[in-house]
């Protein structure tokens, strides 16, 4: 199984307020992230790939951080592409892919271009709803389950 890690956490108080970083967070069955407002939504955990954000930064000639994308979790090492249905373990919890979170008018707010470049091959990231909420913390091992 190939294995990747978390690499960050992102949580804001208010709808549009500042994403703020975390060492842990806590993950709540059916609920999400506790640290987002966006926690008991539809939406209820959005993660991105740290190398697909490095790639569109480079490709943009910028260096904004991973936070710019507004997502909850960022992780290295697995692929996010099409993967709906899909179950991604990190640390002890277990995350269901829902869908792909596809990027918004803000994205060009902070870069020009930003929404247009995070629109192919899910480059926006995906959410997700939690199953086995827990404790994470960056650098928990990331994974996909495999079913029997």
């Amino acid at each position: 199984m190939t294995e990747g890690r978390l690499v960050a956490i992102w949580g804001r108080q208010e709808w549009g307020g500042e994403m703020r970083s975390f060492p842990g967070g806590n993950l709540v069955t059916g609920k999400g992230l506790t640290e987002d407002v966006s926690f008991g939504s539809r939406r209820q955990v959005t993660i991105i790939e740290e190398e697909v954000w490095t790639s569109i930064m480079k490709e943009l000639e910028s260096d904004l951080p991973g936070s710019t994308r507004r997502a909850n979790l960022m992780i290295r090492g697995i692929r996010l592409r099409e993967t709906k249905g899909k179950v991604l373990r990190i640390g002890d919890c277990r995350i269901e892919i829902v869908g792909e979170t596809k990027p918004c008018a803000s994205m060009d707010e902070k870069l020009p271009g930003l929404k247009e470049a995070l629109k192919p091959h899910w480059n926006g990231g995906v959410f997700g709803s939690v199953i086995d909420g827990g404790k994470i913390k960056v650098g928990d091992l990331v994974g996909w389950e495999i079913s029997e």
